[in-house]
């Protein structure tokens, strides 16, 4: 694998070269780097996959997977996104707010009190339970918005957590059409199993199912999707209508797909997201000295211990106590000691060279020179996925935007992140 993501210390180069305006903007020495090049190449990568005429909605819920919202939306829109899909309300909001004005589609049903304002702010909703629809149609009854509520149906196909099953979906249905304040914007279901053949088969055939039974009792369906990152990069997969890429957007491939063939093209996508930190102390400690609360580990040795300023407070778990590595000046290092709300320790005591001092930088995930920790790598440390991992990285950690002319915006607790 090649390309400019692994091109040495880049985090540091990249604030170095826009001067001190840059890096003075960090309220502490932990961040996020974000490489937007990558955000839009690997929607390039996506569109070749899916072909130039399947239209693509990248899946930015829950702050873009931790890389930001906003920021990735608007990557994602001059690269050619044909609109996004969220999980609440809020986060459609939030999008409109920041000038996203492509189409927004909240995943998840959406609050009856919030559904007039979803309609002002043209952002298509999920039906998926009969109790909930009554109310949300009810609703719009009482306070008829300016425009038609755009409403997409799920289907209940095998996954067990969401969607109209049997008859309830063509009550649903005409029930939307029936109405001036409502209209049917599309139908959709979300696979269980990817990577088993006979589950996403079954899936797939139900969904078929529901949309022939649409057909016969007269409702038009403008838009169906059912294809995200696990089925799109699995080897023949065609998309019909539309598909709604989450994982691969951000260039990692979904856990359960490891070790199991891929779209050639798979391998094209780059990791968007880095995890970087300077120390904020490095000191030599002797042996037998205990490391962090606890302690459960202690030093064997005389041992050279420098410390990350991020925690759990920041989404780096405590189950990666004892169990994750950092890369310094392209070496890995051992981090020891519990991890704090907001300290991680590493030993530095093998690394070559001179001594490690706190103009280090540290990479916990991503490249650094030649050495890579994945995401995959931390995800399976930590007994989790990759999903969890990158977006759980907390918003008190500044995000730095770069493309291949330098750093874009640092965003910030205290600049509105």
């Amino acid at each position: 694998m090649t390309g400019p993501w692994r091109t040495g210390r880049r985090s540091t180069a990249i604030l170095a070269s826009a001067g001190p305006g840059v890096d003075d903007a960090l309220p502490r020495s932990a961040w996020l780097d974000v490489d937007l090049d990558a955000i839009r190449g690997n929607m390039a990568v996506i569109r070749s996959m899916a072909g130039l005429r399947t239209p693509i909605f990248p899946v930015v819920k829950a702050d873009a997977y931790g890389h930001g919202a906003i920021e990735v939306a608007r990557a994602l829109t001059a690269a050619g996104a044909d609109g996004f899909c969220v999980a609440t309300i809020d986060e459609a909001l939030v999008l409109r707010a920041g000038g996203i004005r492509a189409p927004l589609l909240v995943l998840y049903p959406v609050p009856p009190a919030w559904v007039a304002e979803a309609a002002q702010r043209r952002v298509s909703i999920t039906a998926g339970d009969p109790d909930l629809l009554a109310a949300t149609l009810e609703t719009l009854a009482s306070r008829p918005p300016r425009r038609p509520l755009r409403i997409q149906l799920e289907v209940e196909t095998g996954l067990g957590r969401g969607g109209f099953i049997g008859p309830a979906l063509v009550a649903a249905a005409r029930s939307i059409g029936e109405r001036p304040t409502s209209r049917i914007d599309g139908l959709w279901t979300h696979l269980q199993a990817p990577e088993d053949v006979d589950i996403t088969r079954r899936q797939i055939e139900a969904f078929d199912r529901a949309a022939t039974e649409l057909r016969a009792a007269g409702v038009r369906l403008p838009r169906r999707h059912v294809h995200a990152s696990g089925s799109l990069l699995s080897d023949g997969v065609v998309a019909d209508g539309g598909i709604r890429p989450g994982l691969s957007i951000y260039g990692l491939v979904p856990d359960e797909l490891a070790g199991r063939p891929l779209d050639p093209e798979a391998a094209f996508l780059r990791p968007a997201m880095s995890l970087r930190a300077r120390p904020v102390r490095v000191a030599d400690l002797p042996a037998g000295w205990g490391i962090s609360y606890g302690p459960t580990y202690r030093t064997t040795r005389p041992t050279r211990i420098a410390t990350l300023p991020l925690g759990y407070g920041d989404g780096w778990s405590r189950a990666l106590s004892n169990r994750a590595e950092a890369l310094v000046r392209g070496h890995r290092v051992r981090l020891v000691g519990n991890v704090a709300m907001d300290a991680v320790m590493a030993d530095v005591s093998t690394v070559p060279g001179t001594p490690v001092t706190v103009a280090d930088e540290f990479t916990l995930f991503g490249w650094q020179g030649d050495a890579v920790i994945s995401v995959a790598a931390v995800a399976r440390a930590r007994g989790t996925n990759s999903w969890e991992v990158v977006t759980g990285m907390a918003r008190r950690l500044p995000r730095v935007y770069h493309a291949a002319s330098g750093p874009v915006v640092v965003r910030t607790l205290l600049s509105g992140g």
